[in-house]
């Protein structure tokens, strides 16, 4: 599975927040409302998630295997941290 396209929307209010990602997969499936965060280590990818009724957050999609995460990671970091932003950066 490759990632096809990547979208980053930089998020300009003052938090930990710092873009909205979507990634497409092999230019067929697409998943929507990847973050990027600043962490106390730096920046991390946080993926799509949904508040239960019990007031916790639980994935609504994600990586199986450590190594595929890793790999999505630093392709979404690289690209963050290469200036590729899409036009009408805000926030959703």
């Amino acid at each position: 599975m490759e990632v096809t396209e990547l979208r980053i929307r930089k998020v300009s209010a003052d938090s930990k927040l710092r873009a909205y990602v979507t990634v497409t997969f092999d230019s067929c499936f697409v998943v929507h409302n990847v973050k990027i965060v600043e962490g106390k280590t730096g920046l991390f990818i946080a993926m799509p998630s949904r508040k239960t009724s019990k007031g916790d957050y639980k994935d609504v999609a994600h990586p199986i295997s450590p190594e595929f995460r890793t790999a999505l990671q630093k392709k979404i970091l690289d690209e963050y941290n290469a200036g590729h932003f899409d036009e009408g950066v805000g926030e959703d």
